[in-house]
């Protein structure tokens, strides 16, 4: 595999380490790709109900902030290559779960959304860092390039030949074969992962400084309010669109339709975007992005047709490149320039995720308080286009970010104080 990599990517070193990384990534991307989408079915099929389907995805968004600021502090203060063990195994014990509950795992929403939001929070918070870590200079960008490649393939691929499993076959007999593949993928990751060199750490873990830094950091205050109206977007409008797709057409194999043009329209314009959205244009790119998504959402909440909905996912699949290349970059870059960015790279992780994720709560209990006060079919539409303004007011709260020289000095001195205070207190 190095061999071919390196013909590749050039003439320079590629350990072992961003191989072996590159791999449980991959077989990540492809095992949550082929049954995520699904699992929403999956427990629509057997509750038949809005509120089941919101309370597991609001278990998952409450116990992944939660795990990534454990998982922050295991990762500094033990190893971060355990904490991404510990993620694949989370994730492999969720599939092992929904394939024990069977047809009886609505009953179980709120357990499975706990167990796979555990997962997520320690995979990702040790993937990013490892990221880090692993990669130099000069393999970074072939790393996120090769890694968005098996992502984009992944959701290409997964989703839709999930979709003809599930059609292909009786009952739940599909869905019990695409978990166990699943399943397989995960335990294939966690065996990969014992050949990662172990990475311990040291230092203090102190998330709540962090926090703080909003107060004399404009910048970073100003994209932790992006991450959360991201995250207004995200809590609802996926696992709704979803059920709306199976819905409309009654098919799996539909669904799986849809997240491939969604996928092939994302895989191209993130190579567009990547190459043709420079550091000049980003804002703009946001705000451009950010009204293509809010709009593209009345195609969908009074029309109900497949068709329609084809179009919704080619339409978000190019827009979502447009908007998070330059989004991404510019939140890393406001870390990268923030008071301790190296020594203190974790904790601005999880304060960013623990934002986000407060975006998605916040979401979906606005979702569940309107359904529950409100006839569902009537009033989601207008959930929707609320919830679904997320992305657009992005570009309001970045627009006045600059990202300049900052007196460290100063900065530094002011934590100190604020250390000893509290010291003190």
């Amino acid at each position: 595999m190095k061999k071919g990599l390196r013909a590749i990517v050039g003439d320079f070193d590629i350990n072992r380490d961003l191989v072996l990384l590159l791999s449980i990534g991959g077989l990540y991307s492809l095992g949550i790709f082929l049954s995520n989408t699904f699992v929403n079915i999956f427990l629509w099929k057997q509750a038949g109900d809005y509120v089941a389907i919101a309370l597991y995805n609001l278990a998952i968004y409450i116990l992944q902030p939660i795990t990534f600021i454990l998982a922050g502090r295991w990762a500094k203060k033990v190893d971060r290559v355990i904490v991404l063990r510990l993620g694949v195994i989370f994730l492999s014990l969720f599939f092992m779960t929904v394939l024990f509950a069977g047809e009886k795992a609505a009953t179980y929403n709120i357990l499975l959304g706990a167990i796979l939001g555990i997962g997520y929070g320690f995979y990702w918070l040790a993937f990013n860092v490892l990221t880090f870590e692993i990669t130099e200079p000069d393999t970074r960008d072939f790393f996120n390039g090769f890694f968005g490649l098996l992502q984009s393939l992944g959701g290409m691929i997964g989703p839709i030949t999930a979709g003809y499993i599930i059609s292909r076959m009786e009952s739940y007999t599909g869905y019990t074969t695409i978990f166990s593949i699943s399943l397989s993928l995960f335990i294939v990751a966690v065996v990969c992962s014992f050949f990662l060199n172990r990475r311990s750490a040291e230092g203090i873990y102190s998330p709540l400084l962090i926090i703080k830094e909003r107060k004399r950091n404009y910048n970073w205050n100003q994209i932790l309010k992006a991450h959360f109206s991201q995250g207004f977007r995200e809590g609802t409008v996926f696992f709704v669109v979803a059920i709306w797709v199976f819905l409309i057409t009654n098919s799996e194999l539909a669904l799986g339709t849809f997240n491939l043009v969604f996928s092939a329209c994302s895989f191209l314009f993130y190579y567009l975007a990547t190459r043709l959205v420079k550091p000049a244009l980003r804002k703009k790119a946001i705000f451009f992005g950010g009204t293509i998504l809010f709009a593209s959402i009345f195609l969908i909440v009074f029309i109900h047709n497949y068709t329609v909905l084809l179009i919704y996912a080619a339409i978000i699949g190019i827009a979502y490149p447009i908007i998070y290349v330059p989004y991404f970059s510019l939140s890393f870059d406001v870390i990268g320039s923030s008071w301790k960015a190296k020594e203190m790279r974790i904790e601005y992780i999880v304060v960013r995720e623990l934002f986000l994720n407060s975006g998605r709560i916040v979401s979906i209990l606005f979702f569940l308080t309107a359904v529950t006060m409100f006839p569902g079919n009537s009033v989601i539409p207008y959930i929707l286009l609320i919830v679904a303004s997320g992305h657009f007011f992005i570009y309001f709260f970045i627009r006045n970010i600059h990202i300049g020289k900052k007196d460290e000095k100063d900065t530094e001195a002011l934590v100190n104080k604020e250390v000893v205070e509290e010291e003190n207190r």
